[in-house]
């Protein structure tokens, strides 16, 4: 064999060797691309007790953290005794505990939020190497994966001299490159993710009476840019990433500034989000020869979404929302293509996978969904998989789906049975 040739050979085995083991992680919030899509496996048409199989279950303190997953561990939070936020580590095959570590994280939110809990509600992120997890009350601390020792803390009270989020911080943390990205201390931040030390801080003017925000930030390409996209209090807005300038920004009507959702990247300059009192928003982003961007709303209609992130597919987008129906929007157009007359819940988790969603509800309900604008929302299948409250963003790596409970972590196998079609 040439030389060349070979060594191109064992290059390329090399770098797919990479992408396959980050293929099978599930790293932050939402999974490895963090827009609840993924693409690995084929997924079964059935949701039963025939091809769901538990492999390993563990009780936990109550929380909401959705599971993460990297090198053969899977990492959740919980709040233990209404007083200390407790980091947990296991073996991703056998649920064997690996190491946990805790620190005071304790506080009450308002009365009219207590249904939904005063215990941890952000996922962690993690790079391989290190643990990002953001706390109730407003900090970010760093942990070493393999041992659970603390490498550095940041009190965002402390360090920008603000308040605890009334509600909870709930922004899961966005590590990318030598950065991790957070919105918290009443603004965005971009800090050194071996330091934590703050590289900039921007959009920091968002304050009410409550304080805090409740997205988690994405990066995502627009216009040619990538750039971070953040929606906070009042606000959807494109940052660049270097400098921290603010490229692009819209207000967002909403209760209360109950800005939850996620910006949703639908192509190269369109950008969706959608707001509790508000209703839902289409934006077009350009970007002009001066290096400068602008954006312009395309459509706005009074569908509201709640906490449940939607998903888009082949022009039509997925939403669940504040009135717990579901709808298919048309992106063109912003006019439902169908909307469901069953309510389902007050929140779930979903993820896509081509044509097929897999939605998890806050009642413990698994169903398997067709992507599809014709007629109505069609459930293929659907199973009861947990009695306890499940908000924690479910997690799939390869044919495992994991599911955070209120009060447990509990891992599945997802497969057609042997003698099976």
């Amino acid at each position: 064999m040439n030389k060349t040739i070979f060594r191109c050979s064992v290059v390329l085995v090399l770098c797919l060797g990479w992408v396959a083991d980050v293929a099978a992680d599930w790293p932050q919030w939402r999974g490895p691309t963090r827009d609840g899509v993924v693409k690995e496996v084929q997924w079964p048409e059935t949701l039963s007790d025939k091809t769901l199989t538990q492999v390993w279950r563990v009780d936990l303190a109550e929380g909401y953290p959705g599971p993460i997953v990297s090198g053969g561990r899977v990492f959740t939070v919980e709040t233990l005794d209404a007083k200390d936020e407790v980091v947990r580590a296991f073996d991703a095959k056998t649920g064997e505990p690996l190491w946990e570590k805790s620190w005071p994280g304790s506080m009450k939110v308002p009365f009219f939020a207590r249904r939904n809990g005063s215990w941890i509600k952000a996922t962690p992120a993690t790079d391989g190497e290190h643990l990002y997890v953001m706390g109730m009350i407003d900090d970010l601390v760093c942990l070493d994966v393999a041992t659970g020792d603390e490498v550095w803390r940041v009190d965002f009270k402390e360090r920008y001299e603000t308040r605890s989020p009334q509600f909870g911080q709930a922004c899961s943390p966005l590590v990318d490159g030598d950065a991790v990205y957070v919105q918290a201390g009443l603004s965005v931040c971009k800090l050194d993710k071996k330091t934590g030390k703050t590289l900039w801080r921007v959009m920091h003017d968002q304050r009410d009476f409550i304080g805090g925000n409740f997205s988690s930030p994405v990066i995502e390409t627009i216009a040619g840019k990538r750039q971070l996209l953040v929606q906070t209090r009042g606000e959807l807005a494109g940052i660049d990433l270097e400098s921290g300038d603010v490229l692009w920004r819209e207000s967002i009507k909403a209760f209360r500034g109950m800005n939850i959702l996620p910006p949703t990247k639908i192509d190269e300059n369109h950008v969706f989000t959608s707001s509790y009192g508000g209703g839902s928003f289409m934006f077009k982003v350009t970007a002009a020869d001066d290096g400068t961007f602008a954006s312009e709303l395309v459509w706005n209609n009074d569908i509201e979404g709640y906490m449940s992130s939607p998903l888009a597919y082949q022009g039509h987008l997925y939403l669940h929302g504040r009135d717990k129906t579901v709808r298919c929007l048309d992106l063109k157009t912003g006019e439902p293509a169908w909307a469901t007359k069953e309510t389902y819940g007050e929140y779930w988790s979903s993820v896509r996978n081509g044509n097929r969603i897999l939605a998890l509800g806050d009642d413990g309900m698994l169903r398997l969904i067709a992507a599809t604008p014709d007629e109505t929302l069609k459930v293929l299948s659907q199973h009861k998989i947990s009695d306890q409250e499940t908000w924690g963003h479910l997690a799939i790596v390869d044919d495992l789906i994991y599911i955070r409970e209120l009060k447990g972590l509990a891992v599945y196998r997802w497969a057609v049975p042997v003698g099976l079609d």
